[in-house]
């Protein structure tokens, strides 16, 4: 009897699925590295003796990043730590809050408002010599968030996330502009000049050209992981203009990392890995990660219903949802507004 063979993948399709899976496996592991990791890397592919031999030839230079731009940290080896994942205070071009909390004391701020103390906000205003309106601000920091390395110092507790910072936005011209903290990373990109490479390679024992694959293959990740954050940087300044510019949180505007990851053309898990422990500077000098960048669109009605409920206390939710629609064009239902509302504890 003939024999049929079921119709399948050539093992040179299947070879090809499993490299490129493998290649973005190995982009999402580079994509979650730490700028200082990230710089380690990179110096070892320079002091590699083909890198080495690569560049005296010519068939491997260095291209610049257009425009990029270098900055000190205002605040130079004092890593971000956060023991929660909402951001109000670094979102808040005002901020002035941690300040306001040292002013009164950690062990008075504690009593008042970390230790569930039956105290009115009178209260609470006349015990720590504040307005009524900073303590309704404190009050609010505290259910959404609190900054533990700003306020008890370098030391963090067992399970606050370190943030590793990329890059600082400072106002040029009335435009947001990124500025680089680590001039080693950001010096260039690595181009290959193929015809100058074929050259090489002909005087490079063929034992040695997979060791000149493999670096050449690292150095292709390496660019993938500059190029995905420059570009994810460029395209977050330019859809957050507003809010860099005045600092207001609510005049962010709501960015999936899914829509954000379509843009720049990578799988969104890498998009994920690349942004989960990044921090940027914003303009007014706090630090904040990335994702305050991509805030969802429940985040940005809740900064927006915060602000109009502290300056109208006495509007009930109809008139919220209207005044929501007048300002920002935005429509809730009431009951949405009701829930935010507990959600602000307001």
């Amino acid at each position: 009897m003939r024999k049929f063979h079921k119709p399948g993948l050539s093992h040179s399709v299947l070879g090809r699925a499993s490299l490129a899976f493998i290649g973005a496996m190995k982009l999402a592991q580079m994509a979650e590295m730490s700028e200082d990791e990230f710089e380690s890397i990179l110096k070892k592919i320079e002091n590699n003796r083909f890198f080495q031999l690569l560049k005296a030839s010519g068939a491997v230079h260095l291209a610049e990043f257009p425009n990029a731009r270098y900055a000190s940290r205002l605040y130079a080896g004092y890593g971000l730590k956060l023991s929660s994942g909402d951001l109000p205070e670094l979102a808040d071009g005002k901020g002035d809050l941690v300040g306001l909390i040292k002013g009164i004391g950690q062990e008075k701020f504690e009593a008042c408002f970390l230790k569930d103390a039956v105290m009115s906000d009178v209260e609470r205003a006349e015990e720590c010599n504040i307005t009524a309106a900073d303590v309704a601000r404190l009050r609010d920091f505290v259910n959404r968030a609190f900054i533990q390395a700003e306020f008890e110092g370098k030391a963090a507790a067992p399970d606050s996330k370190v943030f590793s910072a990329v890059a600082g936005i400072g106002i040029e011209n009335g435009v947001p502009v990124v500025a680089f903290f680590h001039r080693e990373i950001w010096k260039g990109r690595y181009k290959v000049n193929g015809e100058k490479l074929s050259e090489i390679l002909k005087d490079i024992p063929a034992t040695e050209q997979s060791g000149v694959e493999k670096l050449l293959r690292r150095m292709e990740l390496v660019d993938k992981r500059k190029s995905t954050l420059h570009r994810a940087l460029e395209i977050l300044i330019n859809t957050q203009a507003d809010y860099l510019l005045t600092g207001e949180p609510g005049r962010r505007r709501p960015l999936l990392q899914k829509t954000l990851a379509m843009n720049l053309e990578v799988h969104s898990s890498v998009l994920n890995r690349l942004i989960s422990n990044k921090s940027i500077q914003l303009p007014w000098g706090t630090e904040a990660p990335m994702s305050v960048l991509l805030p969802s669109s429940k985040a940005v009605n809740l900064e927006r219903l915060y602000v109009i409920a502290v300056e109208n206390p006495e509007q009930t939710d109809t008139e919220l949802c209207a005044e929501l629609k007048i300002r920002h064009g935005v429509e809730l239902s009431r009951r949405s507004v009701a829930q935010y509302r507990k959600d602000l504890s307001l």
